[in-house]
């Protein structure tokens, strides 16, 4: 079964971005640009919250 996980291979800031990318398949590029377009069309902060959230809830590569 596969796991969402932090990847350490594509990581900016926690590699949360990069661990998503990961488990869908897809380049981390695109996964950080639909991010920043969610959080710029939301007002930024329940973006940035979000994300604060996932670097506590998903767990490190191992």
């Amino acid at each position: 079964m596969k796991k969402i996980v932090r990847s350490r291979n594509s990581r900016m800031i926690a590699g949360v971005c990069g661990g998503i990318a990961d488990y869908f398949n897809v380049d981390p590029t695109i996964v950080r640009v639909l991010y920043v377009l969610l959080s710029m069309m939301t007002v930024a902060f329940p973006g940035i919250l979000v994300y604060l959230i996932l670097v506590l809830i998903i767990p490190n590569e191992y």
